[in-house]
């Protein structure tokens, strides 16, 4: 079964659980400008940002999807450390990507300067990265 990428505007406890798991083992620079975890969650969720990779209605990966006319950023994106290294981060830019163009804008990555995971996967992906403001 392949990973499903969806917008979350609402979320099952289940969601809310596997959201959590998501999120648990990152980084604090990946919070930024939240304050942790559960604020990104929520603030997210509220505006619409909020895109997951679910897999056996599970969801194991996430990111914030911010929607401007001409150009997307997708930032804080987290895959859960049981699921690493098995394309799921992949799966949930080229969804972004898909949905971006099919809106006629282009999807960038945003993250904070000098981050060697979001430089790697912004060369790997052949996505343009942005400094995410401090």
């Amino acid at each position: 079964m392949p990973i499903i990428v969806e917008l979350l505007n609402q979320a099952t406890y289940q969601d809310q659980q596997d959201l959590q798991k998501i999120y648990r083992d990152a980084p604090d620079w990946l919070f930024a400008p939240f304050i942790g975890e559960m604020q990104l969650i929520e603030d997210c969720l509220q505006d619409g940002s909020l895109i997951a990779g679910r897999f056996n209605d599970r969801l194991l990966g996430a990111a914030r999807l911010q929607r401007h006319h001409d150009v997307w950023h997708l930032s804080h994106l987290c895959v859960r450390k049981i699921t690493r290294r098995r394309g799921v981060a992949e799966r949930l830019v080229n969804e972004a990507q898909k949905m971006a163009s099919q809106s006629g804008a282009t999807l960038r990555l945003l993250a904070p300067a000098g981050h060697l995971e979001a430089q790697a996967l912004a060369a790997k992906l052949k996505v343009p990265l942005d400094e995410l403001p401090m």
